[in-house]
């Protein structure tokens, strides 16, 4: 039923209620019973105990488990145990992240007013508000929440915030007349109330039309139930990578084994090594080393004011292809400023944005004063009810958007409130969405009254008999109608808002009622508002375009404004990148999905327009971030690749729907947070690299010797010290390294990219190949020297691979060559090198795990060769350099 098109009659009789005296009880309890309580469902509990239950079906966990009972047949309990603490505690994450989700919907409740003024059986009674049923009469009065979905039927001077709906933060003036038009968005029915939006201002007598799911708000909570979050490329890469290592692991261990049988080694040795070189090929340091290179990225994250509630978020915006920003408070400052002021046919353009209350007056450029424009603020700020203060050395601003804009541009012109004190308001008349204006009676120091008259230009102009100027008041000529109309349409094409500022003398004894005071007033002039761009945003939107990202601004404003705004912050130049919310409503997906990529500016969208955006994008092959602050982003927030909210303006609803928290609820962030993800995924292909390749060389030596019928040029007790000493600090030291110079002059990810791709398989397989043949050759050599010395030639082997590895850990830092870095330049590698470098030093010459290792003392001139044939394999290839 679209109820803002009937007439109050027409609802009353459709609801079968009274405006005198409401519904009955017996009639209000029956509804009850047939409609429900009037709350929101939260869909399907799921229970504690199954969340945590869940955290153990994802792959690599099951990998890690399989690694946790080999490791523990070979007696290495400190692996195994350290292995299910890895294990618990990414469990435990993961059941919290869960949790928290699952909260979306809860929070939405805390949007409900406990209670409402509800008028049954012709009295005025306080109910709780699930208890509200469709026909009841409500009462609103400023500060309450309202509890249902209602259509206005009394209003004075009713004004309601709906950012929780649609986004936008300037209170929406309502009145109760029938609108005509077809299919109109939320933010345009003028006549209904929503639940979940505050009243700022006035009062109001509606009846209830919808409650619960049957609310616009319902809707909302019906779109969350229904949206299911979207797994974020690292974790579908990590569980691709699970799925490679773990038929990897089986089939050589099954190769070693059999291979070893066949050549007459022992079953019971053969087994323990296929073991050995079954936990050497899965890194099972890998998640926590992914873990621990996210969670230094999130604090990094934090010192550049965004809190990050999913770690694998950080990644993810590394992988964005395109970023759907709100508009007001992301990409403007929210805080209406005056940027032009229009008096005596003369127009100043007013600098500085915001709240700031330093700036000055130009005029065609060249600094300007007037004494009409100092007059005109005057009145602006007489006419008000905003307040400027200082506090803590900070400038604290209350009261109506428009009137702190105007008041912060009466500062600029030295216009203070002790200029106010020279004044005595006698009576106002108040703003009403019927009259567009607000009128203030005014005496000044030598007891003359005047008028003051701020409102619509299109409402005062008419008005106007006279007209100011340097001279005085004269006339206001038809010339002079028409120079102002011209004014207005050139400031509406700019997206600015226009407030007409007027005066009117007052003789004594003169009658204050509206009709008298309001006409044949004195025009004073024009100022025209516009929530500015954030100054830094347009440099962060470049960057991230040049980084192959596109910014797409959807917004609940309306398409004259936004596309003004987009304008200026470069996102678009062409008026016809606009779609707004009834063109969305023609369209059909394909039809959207079709146009999508040649749309930079969505206006006056509901939110189901913003998940069919958001959704339409990922359709044409997209990775998502959407920005937003209100319960209408919940869903879009919930549905995108990555949901990003803001930590000042947003609400519970969207914190909780969203992966990434903007404390300073600014754009230049996400790009901030685009670099850092960009990083911390190359970090992770970096130690991948480096794991795999050094783990290709365990294999690698391995198969080899038994094929050649060597002895085993490993034990496996020197296997897993290899697995030790060289995955854990070198691999963590790779997940903190620096970004590369053209980190965001590279194009995001192709969407379907996998761990592997870029070359990185190759890499892997040609070091991995190189190191596992030196530690071989190396092998060989001492061996056949003295074939009675196997302790010595294993040694040797064993020393080689683990510096071969440590040599090519510095070749991982950089995707074209290991001389394209400054190796010292990651102190803590350099750190983590030597500190496994002192550690295999203790095995080798520290008797008592001499007997554990099987290792015996070496000269240095065998240094000299190891150290030359663990060269080998990062020298030869550092200088083949190859592409990114």
């Amino acid at each position: 039923m679209k109820w803002y098109q009937l007439d109050q009659q027409q609802v009353m009789d459709k609801l079968a209620t009274d405006s005198n005296s409401g519904l009955s009880k017996t009639i209000a309890d029956k509804r009850l019973k047939k409609n429900g309580l009037n709350k929101l469902n939260e869909g399907k509990k799921t229970s504690l105990l199954f969340l945590f239950l869940k955290q153990f079906q994802d792959f690599m966990v099951l990998v890690l488990l399989a690694a946790t009972l080999l490791s523990g047949l070979l007696g290495e309990y400190v692996d195994a145990i350290a292995i299910i603490v890895i294990v618990i505690i990414n469990s435990i994450l993961g059941f919290f992240q869960e949790q928290r989700a699952e909260k979306s919907l809860s929070k939405l409740k805390e949007l409900s007013a406990p209670v409402a003024h509800v008028l049954r059986d012709g009295e005025w009674v306080s109910l709780p508000s699930t208890h509200i049923v469709a026909g009841d009469l409500i009462k609103l009065t400023s500060g309450d929440r309202i509890v249902a979905d209602i259509r206005l039927i009394k209003s004075a001077s009713l004004e309601i915030e709906e950012s929780a709906l649609t986004g936008e933060s300037l209170p929406v003036t309502k009145h109760v007349n029938a609108i005509p038009t077809n299919n109109i968005e939320y933010a345009d029915q003028m006549n209904m109330a929503f639940m979940g939006t505050l009243v700022t201002k006035g009062s109001g007598v509606g009846v209830v039309v919808g409650t619960g799911m049957d609310t616009v708000m319902g809707q909302i909570a019906d779109l969350l139930v229904q949206t299911k979050p979207q797994p974020t490329p690292l974790e579908r890469r990590l569980a691709d990578l699970g799925g490679v290592l773990i038929i990897i692991a089986l089939f050589l261990t099954a190769m070693v084994v059999g291979v070893g049988v066949w050549q007459g080694h022992p079953l019971y040795e053969m087994f323990l090594s296929g073991i050995s070189l079954a936990v050497a090929a899965i890194p099972e340091g890998l998640p926590a080393i992914v873990t621990v290179a996210l969670s230094l990225g999130v604090q990094r994250m934090i010192k550049k004011k965004a809190i990050v509630r999913k770690l694998a978020a950080v990644e993810t915006l590394g992988n964005t292809t395109v970023i759907c920003s709100d508009k007001t408070g992301t990409l403007t400052e929210n805080k209406m400023t005056v940027k032009q002021l229009y008096v005596n046919h003369q127009l100043f353009d007013i600098s500085g944005d915001g709240y700031d209350v330093h700036g000055d007056f130009y005029v065609k450029n060249q600094k300007a004063n007037s004494r009409l424009v100092k007059e005109s603020l005057l009145y602006a700020m007489l006419c008000s009810h905003a307040s400027v203060r200082k506090h803590n050395k900070k400038w604290v601003m209350d009261g109506d958007p428009t009137e702190v804009a105007l008041l912060v541009a009466a500062h600029k012109a030295n216009i203070t409130e002790a200029s106010k004190k020279q004044f005595r308001i006698i009576e106002e008349i108040a703003f009403d969405s019927d009259r567009k204006r607000m009128t203030v009676i005014v005496e000044d120091q030598s007891h003359q009254r005047f008028a003051i008259i701020k409102g619509a230009p299109d409402v005062l102009l008419p008005r106007s008999t006279y007209i100011l100027d340097e001279a005085g008041r004269r006339p206001f000529s038809m010339k002079d109608n028409n120079k102002v109309e011209t004014q207005l349409l050139e400031m509406a094409s700019q997206a600015l808002r226009t407030i007409a500022i007027c005066i009117k003398p007052l003789s004594p004894g003169h009658s204050y009622d509206a009709i008298s005071v309001e006409n044949n007033v004195t025009f004073v002039g024009l100022a025209g508002l516009i929530d500015p761009p954030r100054k830094e945003v347009k440099k962060a939107i470049k960057a991230c375009k040049d980084a192959g990202i596109k910014t797409v601004m959807i917004t609940g404003d309306h398409a004259k404004t936004a596309i003004a705004i987009a304008k200026q912050l470069d996102l678009t130049r062409n008026d016809e990148a606009v779609l707004t919310g009834s063109q969305l409503n023609q369209m059909s997906d394909q039809q959207l999905a079709d146009q999508i990529n040649d749309i930079a500016v969505f206006a006056r969208v509901t939110p189901t327009h913003k998940l069919k955006i958001v959704q339409a994008l990922q359709q044409k092959g997209h990775i998502v971030a959407m920005t937003g602050d209100g319960v209408n982003d919940a869903p879009a927030l919930k549905a995108s690749d990555i949901g990003i909210s803001m930590g000042l303006t947003g609400t519970d609803v969207a914190k909780e729907s969203s992966e990434l928290i903007l404390m300073d609820d600014n754009f230049t962030t996400i790009e901030t947070a685009v670099k850092e993800g960009r990083n911390i995924y190359e970090n992770i292909r970096k130690f991948i690299r480096y794991l795999l390749a050094s783990n290709v060389g365990e294999i690698l030596v391995m198969l080899f010797a038994i094929l050649m019928a060597y002895p085993l040029p490993l034990i496996p007790v020197q296997i897993l010290w290899v697995n030790l000493v060289t995955d854990g600090l070198p691999a963590m030291a790779l997940g903190v390294d620096q970004p590369e110079e053209d980190v965001m002059r590279m194009p995001p990810r192709p969407v379907k990219e996998g761990i592997f791709s870029r070359g990185l398989g190759v890499k892997i397989i040609t070091r991995g190949f190189l190191i596992g043949l030196v530690t071989l050759l190396a092998f060989i050599t001492a061996y056949q020297n003295d074939p009675d010395q196997l302790t010595y030639a294993r040694t040797i082997a064993f020393v080689t691979l683990i510096m071969a590895q440590l040599i090519h850990v510095f070749d991982c830092r950089s995707a074209r060559s290991v001389f394209a870095r400054n190796p010292l330049k990651n102190i803590y590698l350099v750190g983590a090198v030597l500190s496994s470098i002192l550690l295999l030093i203790i095995v080798i010459y520290y008797p008592p795990l001499q007997q554990i290792f099987e290792t015996v003392a070496i000269p240095p001139t065998d240094w000299i060769y190891v150290l030359c044939m663990s060269s080998i394999p990062t020298v030869l290839f550092g200088f083949v350099p190859s592409k990114k």
